[in-house]
């Protein structure tokens, strides 16, 4: 059986991802152990793990500190089918990027202007609450920064999340940011992401909406 261990302790955002992508692409192992030193990127590697066709065991060691150890399942070559970043996203490659119509929305602050905060916390809500006028259009919700305080449990706009969440909507929050904020283990809504996907998704979006 080909094993590659991969120390990722220290790196940055996206950096274990990027580490884990180059692997699997040079070497396609059939088992890969990551060590990483923080729970964004403990979740944000198992992730892309999975999306590789890999079963993941978590092994907490000490602190922050935990092995990934990520078994390929050889029964499915869905590489071939799907692009790394299209699996990373979730999203079929063969979608016809001139007639579908992804338009983001990326959140940088948990407000809407600047000046008075409460006022601003406000203006955030009702633009969340509006974005259902957006249709079908609206395919993915980028909480990055501040932004990633909408979506833990004392977020007043939690609830209108919830809703574009259950009604197909992607939400993907900045696990970097999370755990700048101390706020890793009060997310309730969405994905934990990393910087390759929030690349990614900026790139495949037929229209970007910065807030």
């Amino acid at each position: 059986m080909s094993e590659i261990a991969l120390d990722c302790k220290g790196m940055p955002c996206p950096q274990p991802v990027l580490k884990c992508k180059d692997t699997i692409k040079e070497a396609n192992p059939e088992l890969i152990s990551v060590t990483v030193d923080n729970s964004a990127a403990k979740d944000n590697v198992s992730r892309f793990l999975q999306t590789q066709n890999y079963s993941i065991e978590l092994s907490p060691l000490h602190d922050e500190v935990y092995k990934i150890i990520a078994r390929s399942n050889s029964d499915i070559g869905n590489s071939t089918e799907q692009s790394q970043e299209a699996q990373a996203l979730d999203i079929h490659p063969q979608v016809d990027r001139e007639t579908e119509d992804k338009q983001l929305v990326f959140i940088t602050s948990d407000t809407i202007g600047h000046g008075d905060a409460d006022l601003g916390s406000k203006l955030m809500q009702n633009f969340l609450s509006t974005l259902p006028e957006m249709g079908e259009s609206l395919w993915r919700i980028i909480l990055i920064n501040a932004g990633v305080k909408l979506a833990i449990s004392e977020s007043k706009a939690l609830e209108v999340l919830q809703k574009l969440e259950n009604a197909g909507v992607s939400i993907l929050v900045c696990g970097t940011c999370l755990d700048h904020f101390q706020l890793l283990e009060q997310r309730q809504i969405g994905e934990t992401t990393n910087m390759l996907d929030v690349v990614s998704s900026l790139q495949l979006a037929s229209k970007v909406i910065k807030v």
